[in-house]
């Protein structure tokens, strides 16, 4: 079973940029697709980005377009989000998530995602 832990969020101005990273623990880390998804307060879960576990294809929302990259090592069983250019908008808590699927297809949708982190929290100030 796989345990995953975020870090790196953090209170930044509009502009800025941060990297947060989940780490898994277990020996299965590469059979995941994994997720990165947010909540800000009064919202609901939304899907932020997702990497395959196999060519490493991603997958984002349309606000983060150009602005955020999720990668993942394998080795290091770790996946990372580059996020650049915050905005206020960008502010909630995110969440790294594990999707065992037998599909090749990266979800967008939370509950395809079998494993999540604790979340960590962003703020981004205007």
């Amino acid at each position: 079973q796989v345990q995953l832990v975020e870090s790196g969020g953090g209170l930044v101005q509009a502009g800025a940029s941060l990297r947060l990273s989940c780490a898994a623990s277990g020996r299965t880390f590469s059979i995941y697709h994994m997720g990165w998804f947010r909540q800000a307060p009064g919202k609901e879960r939304e899907f932020v980005a997702g990497i395959s576990r196999s060519d490493s294809s991603t997958y984002y929302v349309d606000s983060v377009k150009g602005r955020f990259t999720i990668s993942r090592d394998n080795a290091k069983k770790t996946v990372y989000l580059q996020m650049n250019s915050l905005k206020p908008e960008d502010t909630a808590v995110y969440y790294c998530a594990a999707d065992r699927t037998f599909s090749g297809l990266v979800s967008n949708i939370a509950s395809s995602y079998e494993l999540w982190g604790q979340g960590t929290q962003v703020t981004v100030s205007s």
